[in-house]
């Protein structure tokens, strides 16, 4: 499956933004969907999940509360919706593709080429 991220842009802080991930073809039944971000000079570090089916979500302790994480379904779309955005929010996300309920980047198995995040102070 191919994935492609977008919705990225420069903000201030406590702004919001939402990223969008279109995919090529519609999900397994088992499919989970990602968000993880990757900041200059750090490993790339997972934001949030989504169980495609289910709805199930998790997310990283840095955004529980302020991102959320949703899919519409007709329309084949993953979103992060960012509220409240910080500095430190600031790195490259993309979207990613796995059939695990999991945090970990091998366990996903596509990956969009990602969209920047900026946040100003």
């Amino acid at each position: 499956v191919q994935l492609q991220a977008s919705g990225g842009g420069l903000v201030q802080a406590g702004a919001s933004l939402r990223l969008s991930c279109a995919a090529s073809r519609r999900p397994l039944t088992s499919a989970v969907r990602a968000w993880f971000r990757q900041a200059p000079g750090k490993e790339r570090e997972f934001v949030a999940l989504i169980r495609w089916t289910s709805g199930s979500t998790a997310y990283a302790d840095s955004v529980k509360g302020r991102f959320t994480i949703s899919r519409d379904n007709p329309k084949n779309m993953l979103y992060l919706h960012m509220n409240t955005l910080k500095p430190e929010d600031t790195a490259v996300y993309y979207c990613a593709s796995g059939t695990t309920f999991s945090n970990t980047l091998d366990d996903y198995d596509y990956w969009g080429q990602g969209t920047q995040v900026t946040v100003s102070s």
